[in-house]
């Protein structure tokens, strides 16, 4: 099993919308990074987990866990230029953008929240706490998942 960090923008598509979905599962679309991209496609498989990560709001953090329930496919929206993730160069036959369904698992009580991620010293080596670092999918050791899951309290 791999574990995985996913970063949405809670106002976007937090984990609240997860939760709301129909059996709780959804499309995880809008990967425009190639390697964001390369990790769902190459790493992520079906029955990983990932943290639900809360990005661009006032308190970014750590808010919950979802399965990995469908392996990487292509991403229809990048071919509808009505979609807001579309993508004029991608075509059909070609397609670049590929997208992972994801399962609400669990809503954390409590955020986990970057500045107590940033002030755990045992957690320096983990991708999201790099400089520069701004992926949307990532992937989180198994030590780190661990640790994190301990810091819920």
């Amino acid at each position: 099993m791999q574990y995985w960090l996913m970063k949405s923008e809670p106002d976007v598509y937090g984990i609240d919308h997860l939760y709301k979905q129909k059996r709780k599962t959804d499309h995880w679309d809008g990967i425009r990074n190639y390697q964001a991209r390369n990790f769902m496609r190459d790493g992520m498989k079906k029955g990983d987990l990932a943290f639900f990560y809360h990005s661009s709001c006032p308190e970014p953090g750590i808010v919950g866990i979802m399965e990995i329930v469908k392996q990487a496919y292509v991403d229809h929206t990048q071919f509808d230029p009505e979609e807001k993730y579309y993508d004029p160069k991608s075509k059909p036959e070609n397609p670049r953008w590929l997208m992972v369904d994801v399962k609400f698992k669990e809503k954390f009580e409590n955020i986990i929240s970057l500045q107590a991620l940033k002030a755990n010293p045992k957690l320096q080596g983990m991708r999201l706490l790099q400089k520069g670092n701004r992926l949307s999918i990532m992937p989180v050791e198994k030590k780190q998942w661990d640790l994190i899951n301990k810091m819920r309290g």
